[in-house]
């Protein structure tokens, strides 16, 4: 198993929101973060059919063209009574188009669509669901490591907060009453997804 060493890290994203958990989560280990955005890296097609696809392929294509260690993320939203929906597909329901002053996804409208189509199921259908996260990091030479998180809990409308991203207003983890966008930051990372994938990154990679 290749291991991490202090020094430059690609993280392939062109997430801004993505990009700040990563580094803040990173930061204790002397990793040096630089974004595929930040490099000029194009976004490679997400043509896989699962989180690890996705971000195995966004974790290679990054380590090949900056010929440095790349960490991807694939993440997402899975909804139980719409049979796990939108999942591996999160970000294409938030149609690129001009918001809040820019291009980029409209995640108010992924919401939305979300929350219409348990409205179509009926008041009582249940609003379980869980975000999945999926980290790849891949080395120039073509080695990889994959870590998977998880965390449940229940949709609320209408959205509430506004320190997350993507589909954060919506989502309040089980055990909590405030949505992942009303948590603070710190508080948000010690529970979410991506901190169970964080955990189990760091016990392989770090550990002494």
């Amino acid at each position: 198993m290749p291991r991490l060493t202090p020094g430059k890290l690609v993280i392939a994203t062109h997430n801004a929101g993505k990009l700040k958990e990563i580094r803040a989560l990173l930061a204790p280990y002397g990793m040096d973060c630089i974004s595929a955005g930040e490099l000029g890296l194009p976004e490679p097609d997400e043509t896989g059919t699962t989180f690890v696809e996705n971000a195995l392929l966004k974790a290679h294509a990054a380590a090949q063209a900056a010929n440095l260690p790349a960490l991807a993320d694939d993440s997402g939203l899975s909804v139980t009574a719409l049979g796990g929906a939108p999942g591996v597909y999160t970000a294409d329901w938030a149609e690129k188009g001009p918001r809040e002053g820019g291009p980029g996804r409209d995640w108010y409208m992924a919401m939305g669509k979300v929350e219409g189509k348990l409205a179509e199921l009926g008041p009582d259908t249940p609003r379980d669901a869980w975000f999945s996260c999926v980290l790849a990091i891949a080395w120039p030479d073509g080695g990889e490591a994959v870590y998977e998180g998880r965390i449940d809990g229940t949709l609320t409308w209408p959205p509430r907060g506004k320190l997350g991203f993507g589909y954060d207003p919506v989502f309040v983890a089980r055990g909590h009453d405030r949505t992942f966008a009303e948590l603070d930051p710190a508080d948000k990372q010690a529970i979410s997804h991506r901190a169970d994938a964080f955990a189990k990154l760091v016990a392989e990679q770090f550990a002494r």
